[in-house]
């Protein structure tokens, strides 16, 4: 395919690296890299769950289109063997989607133990920090990444609920801010997707019971909450050529929850 007739979002030839990969928003957003073109590396805790999403993958695109490669993200080691052996497959990663992040704690701040707010702040910031200057130096050789962290709208918002997760979110806009700064002048670029509610596993608490989904969702400009796959086409588009001069920005997609008069 020409340049001419390439398509905006073509990732054909991309190697990509999507954590917290197995479920949920992880998974949405790598069945769409590989779709647009890219070889996904599917990552989790849950190397047996990663590999069935990585069957389906393959099944659908008639490729090897991904591979699963087990994760604990709070282990600084356990994310370079993920880099390295990302590298022995495909070569070095030109993408980035640091998705996997973790809740240990529902409440108010006063009773958050020390524990509960180091593994938010160590797998929620530190792992993205970490797994980005892992991946780093080869998009410097290349001139050319991109750099996908997910955050969350609670990045903008204050909580007596979800306090501590959303002090992590905030740092991930400040990490790609940081990041972006760095590296743009190596034609890198780190974005942030702030999702508002989606239904996931990891938000079940919020839209499981259907009378306090109908009750929240009825407050939001879009009257409903998200699915993974509306999350999906974000990373598509800054993963792609589409995104070619964005960088150190939070894209919101929450179906208007911020902009809403009400709110939640």
């Amino acid at each position: 395919m020409s340049d001419a007739n390439k398509s905006l979002f073509d990732l054909s030839g991309k190697t990509a690296v999507v954590t917290g990969a197995s479920r949920g928003i992880g998974e949405a957003i790598a069945r769409r890299l590989a779709q647009h073109g890219a070889n996904v590396v599917v990552s989790s805790r849950k190397p047996d769950a990663c590999q069935q999403v990585v069957d389906a993958i393959n099944e659908a695109e008639g490729r090897e289109a991904a591979v699963a490669i087990g994760c604990n993200i709070s282990h600084k080691e356990e994310l370079q063997r993920l880099v390295d052996e990302t590298r022995a497959k495909w070569g070095s990663p030109d993408i980035l989607v640091s998705n996997a992040a973790v809740n240990p704690y529902f409440g108010p701040s006063a009773k958050m133990s020390d524990e509960q707010f180091d593994k938010i702040l160590t797998c929620n910031v530190k792992a993205s920090h970490w797994l980005s200057h892992m991946v780093l130096p080869d998009m410097q050789k290349k001139k050319d990444g991109a750099i996908i962290i997910i955050s969350s709208i609670g990045g903008f918002i204050g909580s007596t609920a979800i306090g501590g997760y959303n002090i992590s979110k905030a740092a991930d806009l400040q990490l790609a801010r940081n990041l972006a700064v760095e590296y743009g002048q190596d034609n890198i670029r780190i974005n942030c997707i702030c999702p508002g509610i989606v239904k996931t596993y990891f938000a079940e608490a919020l839209w499981k019971d259907p009378k306090i989904e109908k009750m929240m969702s009825e407050k939001l400009p879009m009257r409903r909450f998200g699915e993974p796959d509306d999350i999906a086409g974000a990373a598509v588009f800054l993963a792609s050529p589409a995104a070619c001069w964005m960088t150190g920005q939070a894209m919101i997609v929450d179906g208007g929850t911020l902009i809403g008069a009400g709110g939640l």
